[in-house]
């Protein structure tokens, strides 16, 4: 009995130090190399506070070029365009503008539920190795806000935004 008061104690107090982590909006995958194709998937993991999530607001990094973002049943999907700062070569077509920022309206996302939002692009062949990419996300809950939009890097930070780690483009090796 003492073990597996132990044994759950323990776990509880784990748990309790892993909740931070599963309180943001992240990337799910937060590597990928420069000069490929990435699929960024953003995890809502909670509302604002105890309100459902009622529409998700990202702004796309410059860098990442040709940008679709996926359709989402229940949802309406805005975006905006704009300038890049450098063009990007596309299949030898040069793209001198394209999605500078997604919205998903409409839907309702419970507190007590999590969700994907979902979006691709290409890497630039510019970009620097080593180098982080951010997602700054504004979520909203009925009337209520929350930014996600800390480029810091700082992991206590109460607000980061979700960041992209750039690898080394495929094929090469330091």
């Amino acid at each position: 009995m003492r073990i597996a008061l132990t044994l759950v104690t323990g776990t509880a107090a784990l748990l309790a130090m892993c909740a931070p982590a599963f309180a943001h909006i992240t990337l799910q995958t937060k590597e990928a190399p420069v000069g490929a194709s990435y699929r960024a998937v953003l995890v809502v993991g909670h509302g604002c506070g105890n309100e459902a999530t009622t529409a998700v607001r990202v702004q796309v990094p410059e860098g990442l070029y040709n940008v679709k973002p996926m359709p989402k049943a229940g949802w309406t999907i805005e975006t905006q365009t704009g300038p890049y700062e450098t063009p990007f070569m596309n299949h030898g077509t040069e793209l001198t503008e394209g999605v500078k920022e997604i919205t998903w309206t409409g839907g309702n996302l419970p507190n007590d539920f999590f969700d994907e939002f979902t979006f691709r692009g290409t890497l630039g062949g510019e970009l620097e190795e080593g180098s982080t990419l951010f997602f700054p996300v504004i979520q909203t809950c009925g009337t209520t806000e929350d930014a996600w939009i800390d480029q810091s890097g700082d992991h206590d930070s109460e607000f980061p935004a979700p960041s992209l780690t750039l690898t080394p483009a495929a094929g090469h090796a330091h």
